[in-house]
């Protein structure tokens, strides 16, 4: 019991890693935090003498009064050596030291697949069951947060974190995820302890979903960089929070894109069920649109495992979805799902299946493919890219290999100009495919130059 905590405080540093102290911690329950110290032999003089309070004050909190100003949490977690990033305010060098398993590491303590399953059974949790706030989500979840944040927020600041949020998406979508993640985890520093801050519950409300879709996009852009671990962390936060404020509607689009997350690492039947938990909480929000994208997207999932008939049905309820939908009522995430990106989803369903079960379905996956790459203006650079991608691997599926090796580097072309390693990896296939036929001269410079492509992306 000698072991001191990084700030100085007599109390050891284990004590703050016990789970009965890491939950009071999460939820900022100080009184339950102050009578765990106690049994740790703390006193309350002690207890005073460290947060600057009076032992009246100390007295009140073991009583079961409540602290919420932000200013009172940070200065009870300095003085008491409580790694802050415990107690979601600002994540510090300590805290990140003990959750280093949640960094990106080249050597991860866990294997993908065990954490793949933790999520999942987290997202069936907060989808299905009740969401517990704040509380231990194992070795996924962190707490990026540094930025101070205003003792008493209002709906301007809210605006502020909405308003940030569609314009950095649309970076995302223009350039790819490298062009605005920092800046989108910077965002996140300040917003996320704004839930420290005082306000009235219709602004709490929607903090709890603005702050839910900047974890969303935090975790999309992760994702679009490779950084896996994080993206499951934001999107872990964003199904959180998205539950609080009660959002069914954002908590499908966090799933949906969670699940293509699972899909990108060839891992379908995972994909699957979290599309699948993404699907009730679509029906539960009321909207045609919504259903109709999740069930799109588990059509790729089907089709990624070789059950055509599965991925074929799925794709004809996402097309019923679709034509009923009322775009003008759709949740604001939805709204980007139009019959250009129909089409793309068609044309990528058909391409997996022309890879996993018959070359036939190139002759769906070419036109839909073709619809959406002339109609993808510049703002969805990254989306044209998987299209071209996916519309020269179809057309040497079908033997036209020159022409499938020149809309090969078109795609590559397109693709030097994101900071996206997404678009690289997804033209893996194309390598693969290329290089099958290597006789030919077109194929081997295409294989060539996808190899140089996306091994520079590895070397970095």
């Amino acid at each position: 019991m000698n072991t001191m905590s990084s700030q100085g405080s007599p109390i050891p540093a284990e004590v703050w890693d016990h789970q009965e102290m890491r939950d009071a911690l999460a939820r900022r329950e100080i009184s339950s935090v102050y009578r765990l110290l106690r049994r740790h032999g703390v006193s309350q003089r002690q207890i005073a003498a460290l947060t600057g309070q009076s032992q009246s004050e100390v007295s009140e909190i073991l009583k079961g009064r409540q602290v919420m100003a932000y200013d009172v949490l940070t200065r009870i977690a300095c003085g008491l050596g409580v790694p802050r990033g415990y107690m979601g305010l600002a994540y510090d060098e300590t805290t990140a030291v003990r959750v280093a398993a949640t960094a990106d590491s080249p050597h991860p303590e866990e294997d993908e697949s065990v954490k793949r399953r933790k999520f999942l059974a987290h997202a069936a949790a907060v989808t299905v069951g009740a969401a517990v706030f704040g509380a231990d989500s194992g070795s996924w979840v962190s707490h990026p947060t540094q930025t101070p944040a205003p003792g008493r927020i209002g709906m301007t600041d809210v605006r502020q974190v909405e308003a940030a949020t569609r314009a950095l998406r649309a970076l995302d979508y223009q350039y790819g995820g490298g062009s605005c993640r920092d800046a989108v985890v910077a965002q996140l520093s300040w917003g996320q302890q704004m839930l420290g801050a005082n306000s009235t519950e219709i602004v709490r409300q929607r903090l709890y979903v603005a702050l839910a879709d900047l974890h969303n996009l935090a975790g999309w852009t992760s994702f679009d960089t490779g950084l896996m671990d994080s993206a499951r962390n934001h999107f872990g936060q964003a199904l959180d929070l998205a539950k609080q404020g009660e959002n069914e509607a954002l908590m499908a689009n966090i799933l949906y894109r969670m699940g293509r997350v699972y899909l990108h690492q060839n891992a379908p039947d995972d994909a699957l069920k979290v599309f699948q938990l993404g699907q009730l909480a679509a029906q539960n929000s009321g909207s045609e649109l919504a259903v109709g994208i999740l069930c799109a997207n588990e059509a790729w999932a089907y089709a990624k495992m070789g059950s055509d008939e599965q991925a074929l049905k799925l794709l004809g309820r996402a097309r019923d979805e679709f034509s009923r939908a009322n775009v003008t009522e759709a949740p604001a995430w939805a709204k980007f799902f139009n019959e250009i990106d129909l089409s793309s989803m068609i044309g990528t369903v058909h391409t997996e299946l022309a890879q996993t079960v018959d070359a036939k379905y190139t002759r769906t996956a070419i036109p839909a493919l073709s619809k959406a790459i002339n109609n993808f203006g510049d703002e969805y650079a990254r989306s044209r890219s998987f299209n071209l991608t996916s519309m020269a691997i179809n057309h040497l599926l079908e033997g036209d290999i020159d022409h499938g090796a020149k809309i090969g580097r078109q795609a590559v072309d397109l693709s030097e100009s994101l900071k996206s390693v997404r678009t690289k990896q997804r033209m893996e296939p194309l390598r693969q495919e290329a290089e099958k036929r290597r006789n030919n001269p077109e194929a081997r410079e295409l294989a060539d130059r996808v190899a140089r492509f996306t091994g520079a992306d590895t070397a970095a």
